[in-house]
């Protein structure tokens, strides 16, 4: 996929994937290496992405606690993207068709680092473009800010003329069941590749 001079994506790689790596770990949860489970980087024990404190589209607020017992895919991204966003999100309707009635346990979250464009109503008909059950959230520019820094997300305002994009990172995360974060799935990666790593997050006790 080509990327144009108006949206340039920041997409974790190299050294920056490496540093994820050190900071996982990369154990199981017991504690034991893992080689070979995931397709995306295991980053199981990793001292960030503990937790977030958002407003979905339909003005509830939510935290992790919410989605206990399902996988979580979390992305960082906003309306206006022109092509990696709705990619993103088009990957996240197959992965689910690709889990068959498994996908009923998969919450998609799309967190918006644009929250000065993407009011609820626009967030909320955006979701339903995709999947009317994926959930936006957004927070004030402080919150964004915190949430992001706290998954080691990257993104940033670029002035466009009269306007302006987000450079934002392109990493999937993806939580078991229990709460816990597991996995970061890169941008390239297939629907394929994301349905096997959450099949086996849901066998996770």
């Amino acid at each position: 996929m080509g990327f144009t001079n108006r949206h340039r994506i920041h997409v974790l790689a190299g050294s920056a994937v490496g540093l994820l790596i050190t900071l996982a770990g990369g154990c199981s949860r017991s504690g034991e290496p893992v080689v070979g489970q995931f397709k995306g980087l295991d980053i199981t024990g990793a001292p960030y992405g503990k937790d977030f404190n958002l407003t979905d589209h339909n003005g509830q607020e939510r935290t992790l606690a919410d989605f206990k017992g399902q996988v979580v895919m979390l992305y960082f991204g906003f309306v206006q993207c022109p092509d990696v966003c709705p990619t993103a999100l088009s990957r996240a309707v197959e992965t689910k068709r690709l889990l068959g009635a498994d996908g009923e346990r998969l919450q998609v979250l799309f967190v918006t680092v644009d929250p000065e464009r993407d009011a609820a109503p626009v967030l909320k008909a955006y979701m339903a473009a995709f999947d009317p059950r994926f959930l936006a959230l957004s927070g004030d520019l402080k919150r964004t800010r915190d949430t992001a820094e706290s998954f080691k997300a990257y993104y940033k305002k670029v002035p466009t003329g009269s306007s302006y994009t987000m450079d934002h990172s392109a990493l999937s995360y993806l939580f078991d069941p229990s709460g816990v974060l597991r996995v970061a799935l890169r941008h390239e990666q297939t629907a394929q590749d994301y349905a096997h790593d959450i099949a086996l997050l849901l066998k996770t006790p």
